[in-house]
């Protein structure tokens, strides 16, 4: 038996192996100045994924796609990252991941080069789809985090790696939106792959070259057990679809977002557009302070005020067009609560099988690809059908599904 934080609350649960598991070694903690480099390199893969989002109108214009359907470009990303959680983040319990994740940002760097010299729509659909694929380089990190941490410092480790995660995001946007002024949203993509090469060479220097012993089984038998986990573990479940939930909020406000800010009365530009991204950084900031709060047992009351939070903020973002202000508003009250429930989430699924962080972790963020995906087409879908109008209540409806369903499943993992 193992004392384990479940729900924000400490429990006996019986330690399950699959066959050929190997439990990890106590850990022996993760260093300040380790946690800082994961979190940067966590923060500069997932921007990777997100640079699209200021860029879409440019995107559209160059390859003659509809404004109505250039959420494409943003779904085919998701897509691709999608089937990277569950195709490559489950190998972080299987090989060395030291080589993993160096071997990742290398062909990260080239599918950035493809994308930026894109000769057409089917090339840069394409391309973006292997960016999403290899940016989930980003949960080996958190999940090798948490292997690291000590126990009582789980949850905080976790929220310094992540607010890397939701900075990069964050961010992206912007520096996105200045690239793109000076020099066009080609070099976007072409400098990120220079800097995701040297990022390859310093996470290859730093992370630990020997690990805990790995479990001897097969790639087929490693990803059936990440489905089982979904059917033994019910936190796991609960956690999983609050993360689509949330994250499909999340892109229903980034992703069309650029459409009305660029077009009149508006009319801003790329940097201008990106500059909303750093009122989000907020979330960002909290991301320890919730870690924190899940460490000393507070997981549920963190999750349900969030989720309020992230329903309210709808109504500011609504009456934009009255005030950008009133965005900028919405716009933290957006992100903190997504980032707190994200971290939660997190910090809750590790607890409960720590030698299964990466299956956990892949399985996990399988629901948030696909939340973001569904999020970003169908917003950009309700925009062309309803204007800005009908994306915010699209987001408000999403948030009041996930409250509903938080409250429904309050009792689930105790």
């Amino acid at each position: 038996m193992n004392i384990q934080v479940v729900n924000g609350a400490p429990t006996k649960v019986e330690q399950r192996e699959e066959p050929g598991q190997v439990t990890p070694e106590s850990s022996p903690g993760l260093s300040g100045m380790t946690a800082l480099v994961f979190a940067v390199a966590c923060g500069l893969s997932v921007a990777n994924v997100y640079f699209a989002h200021p860029l879409l109108d440019a995107m559209a214009h160059d390859f003659a796609i509809a404004r109505a359907s250039i959420g494409i470009v943003v779904t085919v990303t998701q897509v691709g990252y999608a089937l990277g959680l569950f195709f490559i983040v489950p190998l972080g319990d299987l090989f060395d991941r030291r080589k993993l994740i160096a071997g990742q940002a290398i062909l990260s760097a080239v599918a950035l080069i493809a994308v930026g010299l894109a000769p057409n729509a089917a090339m840069l659909l394409a391309s973006l789809a292997a960016v999403g694929l290899l940016a989930v380089m980003v949960q080996v990190l958190v999940a090798y985090a948490a292997d690291l941490a000590a126990p009582s410092q789980r949850g905080r480790a976790v929220g310094t790696v992540t607010s890397g995660v939701i900075t990069g995001i964050l961010l992206a946007r912007f520096v996105a939106g200045v690239v793109a002024d000076l020099a066009g949203w080609r070099w976007v993509y072409l400098v990120s792959a220079g800097l995701t090469l040297v990022m390859a060479v310093v996470l290859h220097t730093i992370l630990p070259r020997h690990e805990a012993e790995r479990p001897r089984t097969s790639y087929i038998r490693l990803l059936g057990s990440m489905m089982l986990l979904f059917v033994r573990e019910p936190l796991l479940r609960v956690r999983a679809v609050l993360a689509l939930l949330i994250f499909a909020s999340f892109n229903v406000l980034w992703a069309p977002l650029v459409l009305p800010l660029s077009a009149p009365p508006f009319s801003l530009s790329h940097t201008a557009i990106g500059l909303f991204g750093l009122a989000g950084v907020a979330g960002a900031l909290g991301a320890r302070w919730t870690g924190g709060l899940v460490d000393r047992g507070h997981g549920q009351l963190v999750t349900g005020l969030s989720l309020l939070m992230m329903t309210a903020a709808w109504l500011p973002i609504a009456f934009m067009g009255t005030s950008l202000w009133l965005l900028v508003a919405g716009i933290v009250m957006l992100d903190l609560p997504i980032q707190a429930v994200h971290v939660t989430n997190q910090s809750l699924i590790f607890a409960r099988r720590p030698d299964a962080r990466s299956r956990l972790v892949g399985g996990y963020m399988i629901f948030y690809s696909v939340g973001s995906a569904l999020g970003s087409l169908a917003s950009t879908m309700a925009y062309a059908a309803a204007g800005w109008s009908g994306v915010s209540l699209l987001g408000a409806g999403i948030g009041l599904m996930a409250l509903l369903f938080w409250a429904l499943t309050l009792r689930v993992g105790r």
